[in-house]
């Protein structure tokens, strides 16, 4: 069964088509990478997966039931972790789980458990009297998916959950995330960060100007980007004389300096590289290194996107 499957969704803000015909699932126990410029349209689309905004064509369906028909009983099924959250900055942690929880329609005994089973998963027993004011980013950002977990949702809707984080707050909030997948929980996920969407996602989604540029498995999305070869190249010397020899060469395109060398996308197979590396010594060019890349989500990203603001 999936827990989150977008049909269709088309947004509008008078002239701007902020989300155009967009459409993919999420089954329990994936975690889907949801990719894109600033502006491409996906905060407003997970606006409207976790009811904060109604869509002008097309549904949401959560575990089966549509936003727009029962708002109401999707989102019990819907945790959303927004990029922002407000809070009383001198309200204990204990107090704002506790409110929550209260504003979640849990009572006595069932809310007591629910803030236990959120605060040992997110490891913030020791921190229950502090003041939010007092927490670092990283115990903020434990704090709010706390929050988002009180319910015990079947989806997980998080917007750009490690931005501002340090590497060890980074690599801790994967680590909660890649747990609650391993629980069966359907989660959506959205970063600029692609290197830690890279190493947890099974799925990914990338959008701009409102439209689905690619969606499915990343090994899948990534072989529809690889049809041709990523190649990493270092000359001895005469660095600008081969950045223009490569421009200008047939069959290369997406030149790009990397380090003491460059990167660019190739036409053709093996031969196509044999056919290149001949070519640059037969121009007098050094080359010293030649090799493939194996294509990332960052190269998924460039080779999908243009980076245009709508």
């Amino acid at each position: 069964m999936t827990s989150l499957e977008v049909v269709g969704v088309t947004k509008r803000f008078g002239a701007l088509t902020a989300v155009d015909d967009v459409s993919f699932t999420v089954a329990p126990g994936e975690i889907c990478g949801f990719i894109g410029p600033n502006g491409a349209g996906k905060t407003t689309t997970m606006r409207i997966c976790s009811t904060l905004e109604l869509p002008d064509h097309g549904d949401v369906r959560v575990e089966g039931l549509s936003v727009l028909e029962e708002p109401r009983l999707a989102r019990r099924r819907i945790g959303f972790m927004p990029d922002a959250y407000g809070a009383y900055s001198a309200t204990s942690i204990h107090d704002y789980l506790d409110f929550f929880a209260r504003a979640y329609g849990l009572h006595a005994s069932e809310r007591r458990r629910a803030l236990e089973r959120v605060v040992e998963f997110t490891v913030l027993g020791d921190m229950l009297d502090k003041e939010i004011a007092s927490l670092s980013k990283g115990n903020k950002q434990r704090l709010c998916l706390a929050k988002t977990l009180l319910h015990d949702p079947a989806v997980m809707i998080l917007d750009e959950p490690a931005a501002g984080l340090d590497p060890r707050a980074r690599v801790e909030l994967r680590e909660l995330v890649r747990a609650l997948a391993q629980m069966g929980k359907a989660i959506l996920v959205s970063s600029h960060i692609l290197t830690e969407l890279a190493e947890m996602c099974s799925n990914v989604v990338v959008i701009e100007k409102g439209k689905l540029r690619g969606v499915g498995g990343v090994g899948e999305v990534t072989r529809a980007v690889t049809q041709k070869a990523r190649i990493f190249l270092r000359v001895l010397g005469e660095a600008e004389t081969c950045e223009r020899w490569l421009v200008e060469r047939p069959g290369v395109a997406a030149v790009r300096r990397e380090r003491e060398g460059f990167t660019f996308e190739l036409e053709g197979d093996s031969e196509a590289q044999a056919e290149l590396l001949a070519a640059l010594v037969a121009a007098g060019l050094r080359p010293v290194e030649l090799a493939p890349r194996a294509t990332n989500l960052e190269d998924v990203f460039l080779s999908l996107t243009e980076g245009k603001l709508q």
